[in-house]
């Protein structure tokens, strides 16, 4: 619990589940709401502590949504999620054949959504992934490079249409 800290306002619906055993801990702003049956996990064994996650003010995650935040993931304000958004800051390493995969360790490079974003339902963000301020990720979308600020990306792997400017 001394890792966890929830600003003012939060609301977390039934089954909720906060791992904050980290580096950095597990950080949720003011006015937050982590829609039910959502999993938080800081690290992803005890044996080697993950960044922390950190989520910024007046956003939501909407149920059954999962971070895996071993490598870390910022969260900016403003940014609303739909159902089962998942995010996995690390992969596991499998160039050697001889040795199974479990055994060759894993790479973390962290995730950020900056401020003001919307993220559809069923969006799998990965690993090394920064997505921009203002933009929207349509449902289902698997993004796997960076999104410029104030794009509209759609697909798997997610490709930017268009601009929100335009």
């Amino acid at each position: 619990m001394a890792n966890i800290h929830l600003g003012k306002g939060v609301t977390l619906e039934k089954d909720v589940v906060l791992d904050g055993a980290s580096v950095n801990g597990l950080v949720i702003g003011d006015n937050v709401k982590v829609g039910r049956y959502t999993q938080i996990r800081c690290s992803g064994t005890l044996k080697q502590l993950g960044k922390g996650f950190v989520i910024g003010e007046n956003s939501g995650i909407g149920e059954f949504s999962f971070f895996g935040a071993a490598g870390g993931i910022e969260i900016g304000s403003n940014v609303i999620m739909g159902q089962n958004v998942r995010m996995h800051a690390e992969n596991h390493n499998y160039s050697d054949d001889k040795i199974p995969i479990r055994s060759q360790g894993v790479t973390h490079s962290g995730i950020v959504v900056k401020d003001n974003c919307w993220l559809g339902a069923g969006v799998v963000v990965l690993d090394g992934v920064t997505i921009g301020s203002g933009c929207v990720i349509g449902a289902n979308a698997l993004v796997t490079k960076d999104i410029p600020d104030n794009s509209v990306a759609v697909g798997s792997p997610a490709k930017v249409i268009k601009s929100r400017l335009e």
